[in-house]
Order: C-alpha cells, then structure tokens, then sequence
C-alpha cells in the first residue's frame, strides 16, 4: 500500500510542478513564449525552456524521475513527516486520475450522443 502511495504522491507532485497554474510563478522565469506555425497555418503561442532547469520544470518524464527521487528520499529518511505530504499527494493523485477518466468518458458520451443525433436526422 505504501508502494502504491509513493507512485501516486510522485504522480501528483509531478503534474503540480510541470502544468498546474499555481506552480507557473516557479516556472516563468526558465521558459520563454515563442510562435509556432502549425500544420493547418494558424499560429500558436507556446512555452519553450530557457535552460536545462527550464526543460527540467516542463518535461513531465524528466520531472517524474526527480519527483520519485525527492518524495522516496524523504519517505526513507523521515519517515513520519514525509507521511503526511505523501497521504495527501497520494490522494489528490488519485483523484486526479478518477476524474480524468471520467471526463473523457463524458466527453465521449457526448460525442455519441451527437453523432447518434446526426444519423437520425
């Protein structure tokens, strides 16, 4: 159980340093917005690293490995505190993964439903 708690505090603490809004404040200063053309030829605005800390703070596999590294760490040295951050962690990571399952069942309710409704008419 506790293995179990470890991937999904590591998971979570992971999505909150690579894309939650709350944590952009730590990343803005080692990413840059550059315009990128896409296939279709709109233009885009997107968020490239500055540096390899910056590629570090946007790479989602790269920021997992220190995630694990730090969160296990911790786990193994202080145990009773890093607890607390890992029972929390663990199930907002768990809640996280319900409900994106979730919504993209939703979403693909909706899309049936809507072609359903097409064929019909």
């Amino acid at each position: 159980m506790t293995y179990i708690m470890l991937i999904l505090a590591s998971y979570r603490f992971t999505h909150l340093i690579v894309f939650d809004k709350i944590t952009e404040i730590i990343r803005k200063p080692f990413v840059k917005k550059v315009k990128v053309e896409s296939e279709n030829g709109t233009v885009e605005t997107k968020e490239v690293p500055k540096s390899m800390f910056g590629y570090l703070l946007k790479c989602y596999w790269c920021a997992g490995v220190w995630s694990a590294i730090l969160i296990g760490t911790a786990y193994l040295l202080f145990p009773k505190v890093a607890f607390v951050f890992i029972l929390i962690f663990s199930i907002a990571g768990g809640q996280s993964i319900i409900e994106t399952f979730v919504g993209v069942n939703i979403k693909k309710v909706d899309y049936y439903t809507n072609l359903k409704k097409k064929d019909e008419h």
